[in-house]
């Protein structure tokens, strides 16, 4: 879940230079890696494909993003996506502000045409930081919702204000579009009980984690795991700010039960995903 080649954008560290390779290499220290300079050398499509190789990694979740920082148009997703489609999922990205609500619904219609997965959004990022309820988002999620399309919803403490990482506000959006699976990455940490209390309410809420599993308060996830959520928890990397096969490696010693590593691992994204088990 959560995973952005280098080459899609500067933000993730395309061409190896620029101020933007010292914010990967700044949140890959804070999320424990061991090699902070392991994305210089995945600067193509079959570099990238070798290192998802090298970390067993099956199935990769390419997520667009749209907010006035960082653009990934969403034909150059599914374009990425086409070079493996067996092995690549993209999921689409919008910025409702930056569109209008009609832009933002044609949009979601255009994702869905080009067969990517899933609808982006990064509230807190946009233009005028959002809360992930507020009203101007809702046409998203109904269209969403209409098509079967999951939603991601970008949390965490980079928010401009951590009231923007707050769990509530999914859960406000869970309850008002039941039928609407909700995908929260970076599973808004630090608020990890916060987020296991809407998960526990909301089982069309489902929670990724990925680098912030690695990070002190987190590990409450694995036990909620083993229980309840053993259906809601979604297995990423967060790269290229953790390397790929540290992440898996990391992952199988947080002390997951063994018959719940499938779940998480893999059978839960393939079923909201539309993949074969």
């Amino acid at each position: 879940m959560r995973n952005r080649p280098t080459f899609l954008h500067p933000f993730y560290g395309k061409n190896g230079q620029g101020p933007e390779v010292e914010v990967v290499r700044w949140l890959g220290k804070r999320v424990g890696a061991h090699d902070i300079d392991h994305f210089l050398a995945h600067q193509d499509v079959n570099a990238y494909l070798s290192a998802l190789d090298d970390a067993g990694i099956t199935h990769a979740v390419i997520t667009g993003r749209s907010t006035p920082a960082v653009r990934i148009p969403n034909d150059e997703v599914r374009a990425l996506v086409q070079t493996a489609p067996t092995r690549l999922i993209g999921i689409g990205a919008v910025d409702p502000l930056a569109l209008g609500v009609a832009g933002a619904v044609d949009e979601v219609r255009h994702i869905k045409d080009l067969g990517l997965q899933g609808v982006n959004m990064d509230p807190a990022f946009l233009a005028e930081p959002l809360q992930a309820d507020d009203a101007r988002l809702f046409p998203v999620y109904e269209e969403c919702q209409r098509l079967s399309l999951p939603v991601f919803l970008m949390t965490g403490p980079t928010s401009v204000d951590l009231r923007f990482a707050h769990p509530a506000n999914i859960g406000a959006v869970a309850n008002a579009f039941p039928r609407l699976k909700i995908v929260v990455s970076h599973g808004g940490y630090p608020f990890v009980d916060e987020m296991i209390g809407v998960a526990f309410k909301h089982e069309n809420v489902l929670v990724s984690p990925d680098f912030y599993l690695f990070v002190a308060g987190s590990k409450t996830f694995v036990e909620a795991a083993n229980g309840f959520m053993r259906h809601q928890l979604l297995f990423g990397t967060g790269y290229p700010f953790r390397p790929m096969k540290q992440t898996v490696e990391d992952f199988l010693r947080l002390g997951f039960l063994d018959e719940v590593l499938p779940d998480v691992l893999y059978n839960n994204a393939a079923h909201l995903l539309g993949l074969a088990n």
